[in-house]
């Protein structure tokens, strides 16, 4: 899906990042950018994964205590990129998510229609 296409706005954003696995640890890498339906993060040494792998990401933003958390899955692996579709976010990470594309978007009503389309 060519980026004109897609539902849901991607927000450029810098933070460190863990994928989580139950079974196999944990792994550093870096967000590229975050929408309210996944992010694109940078793909980390040594980590083996497959298309709807799921796993956990952590997300730290401004180092400081916020942290958004959600279940995910592998929607896409490129050469130094994973793409990660979000399956459930909690209410507390849903709500510093929201603030964080309200913030960098700047219109109100296309955040209201993103959000919309999450109940879809």
């Amino acid at each position: 899906m060519t980026e004109d296409h897609r539902l849901f706005t991607r927000i450029p954003f810098e933070a460190s990042a863990n994928i989580i696995s139950t079974t196999e640890g944990r792994w550093q890498c870096q967000l590229i950018d975050i929408s309210l339906k996944g992010v694109l993060v940078s793909k980390p040494d040594g980590w083996d994964a497959a298309l709807d792998d799921p796993y956990l990401l952590e997300l730290d933003l401004d180092n400081n205590d916020i942290k958004i958390c959600m279940q995910v899955s592998v929607a896409h692996i490129e050469n130094k990129h994973v793409g990660f579709r979000c399956e459930h976010i909690d209410i507390d990470s849903i709500s510093h998510l929201r603030r964080l594309v309200e913030l960098n978007v700047g219109d109100t009503e296309i955040l209201n229609r993103e959000l919309s389309a999450l109940g879809h």
